[in-house]
């Protein structure tokens, strides 16, 4: 049995469904992301996690033991707000020691506690400073602290880093994962962030509209989305819609504009109409006829380490991300080869109402 259990949890405003079924096992020591634009339900599973919404239908396990109804209080949770929520009259140490007063600790350990807990977030030096007197990263460190030192089965993280700039929220972002392994504790974190909840999450749930539409390693969810929205709402992707014209055990080809296109793999049944879909970084520019497909470069704009071009063809325009290695970049106008490997074209439906046939296909 999975240390974290969610079993068809839903949640009901009145008549509108902010999450429906949502399933879930973390196990322990695992480290989950609920990732989604505003308004998905990802916080709203966290609430109700934590305890403070109510849960419509459905059940929520920990080790074992049904929490769907138990007060926040009475959970054990260790949880990090968006906004710190640290204590302004307090102390750093006096904010970290709260929960274990609270717990009726005795005072000797309390101390030992705290200050294993600063040393793990390195804020030793700052134990007697106030959050006024803080860094936004240093406060971070603190509301960590605090959530961590009541050794919490498991931790939740709402938007923790959203408040930092973004070199220090990058900074952040390995900081918190490897705390969290050198403790081990099971967090669930909900983010809006494509690329920190790809960076240090065990698993990724991407939702939508209330429902979670796909759970995987982040790779997978980068590299084989199941959907238009994750392919384009998880990292950028070039869609072209096309038909296929034939499907065998190992590829299935689509007619896309000019060309026929071979996808490895077979989803979807002779005739069907489908989205082939490609990152940016996959496409690879050549010289003009020596490529799959010609076109014309209609703008480009210089990210650093990388060439974003959008490239006009006969399959539409396309985005492609080339490496800026030094040498000169193409100019708008210029003529340029496209070529791509087989292994990197997904298919995905034409609609998402299409999906299930997709996967019912043989």
């Amino acid at each position: 049995m999975s240390f974290l259990q969610l079993t068809d949890v839903t949640k009901f405003y009145g008549s509108t469904c902010a999450v429906q079924s949502m399933n879930l096992s973390v196990e322990k020591g695992e480290f989950v992301s609920l990732l989604g634009p505003s308004g998905c339900g990802k916080t709203t599973t966290l609430q109700m996690v934590a305890g403070f919404e109510a849960v419509s239908s459905g059940r929520i396990a920990l080790a074992g033991r049904d929490i769907t109804h138990a007060k926040a209080n009475t959970r054990g949770l260790g949880i990090v707000f968006q906004s710190y929520a640290l204590f302004p009259h307090m102390t750093v140490a006096d904010n970290v020691s709260f929960g274990l007063e609270m717990r009726k600790v005795p005072k000797s350990e309390r101390k030992e506690r705290v200050a294993q807990a600063l040393g793990l977030v390195h804020l030793e030096k700052h134990a007697g400073r106030y959050p006024r007197e803080l860094s936004g990263g240093q406060r971070q460190r603190v509301a960590l602290a605090r959530a961590l030192v009541i050794e919490p089965p498991v931790l939740l993280l709402d938007e923790p880093l959203s408040n930092l700039d973004a070199k220090l929220r990058e900074e952040m972002q390995f900081e918190l994962r490897q705390i969290q392994r050198k403790v081990g504790t099971t967090t669930v974190m909900v983010t809006h962030d494509q690329s920190e909840a790809m960076s240090i999450s065990d698993r990724v749930v991407v939702m939508e509209a209330g429902r979670a539409t796909q759970i995987d390693h982040p790779h997978r969810v980068y590299e084989h989305p199941r959907t238009r929205f994750i392919s384009t709402f998880v990292g950028k992707a070039n869609l072209v819609p096309g038909q296929v014209t034939t499907a065998s055990a190992t590829h299935t080809h689509v007619g896309a504009g000019p060309i026929e296109v071979r996808v490895e793999g077979a989803q979807f049944r002779p005739g069907a109409a489908v989205l082939l879909s490609v990152r940016p970084e996959k496409l690879q520019l050549v010289p003009a006829v020596q490529g799959r497909i010609d076109g014309e470069v209609c703008e480009r704009f210089f990210l650093g380490s990388q060439w974003l071009y959008r490239v006009g063809t006969g399959m539409g325009d396309l985005m492609v991300l080339a490496p800026n290695d030094g040498r000169s970049a193409l100019e708008e106008g210029e003529r340029t080869g496209l070529d791509w490997p087989d292994h990197c074209m997904r298919l995905l439906p034409a609609q998402e109402a299409a999906l299930a046939d997709a996967e019912a296909t043989p």
